[in-house]
């Protein structure tokens, strides 16, 4: 073997484990995106399972009380009035849920910029 051969296959075998440790830290990079997205979505599942628990509990407690009260004289107004504050608020959680999730960054922001930094280091050799 000529000292030309062995310098290209160490050459060769320098780019190999160059590639093989860029490919392993991307890889990492996904696995943390996938972990922290997975995390954060199981714990706002959680944390609004139970506000819904809570604020249907109070909501129901409330209605009840409005319309005991008024029950006697004003039995439609007081159903009407508690209808449309559900609908309203109904319509306002839907609307603010569309918004968070189309605010919400995609997912593997992180790796894909990553890439793109490894792609124009390369493209600039």
């Amino acid at each position: 073997m000529t000292v030309e051969n062995k310098g290209l296959l160490e050459s060769l075998s320098v780019f190999a484990t160059t590639l093989v440790g860029v490919a392993h830290t991307r890889l990492e990079l996904l696995s943390t995106d996938l972990e922290e997205d997975r995390t954060h979505l199981f714990l706002l599942v959680v944390q609004y399972l139970i506000a819904a628990f809570f604020l249907v509990v109070g909501f129901v407690i409330a209605i009840i009380l409005i319309v005991f009260v008024l029950w006697e004289n004003h039995r439609l107004f007081a159903l009407s009035l508690t209808a449309g504050f559900f609908l309203v608020l109904g319509f306002g959680i839907a609307g603010y849920a569309m918004y968070k999730s189309k605010m919400k960054p995609r997912l593997f922001s992180a790796s894909l910029s990553e890439l793109a930094k490894d792609q124009q280091a390369l493209d600039s050799r």
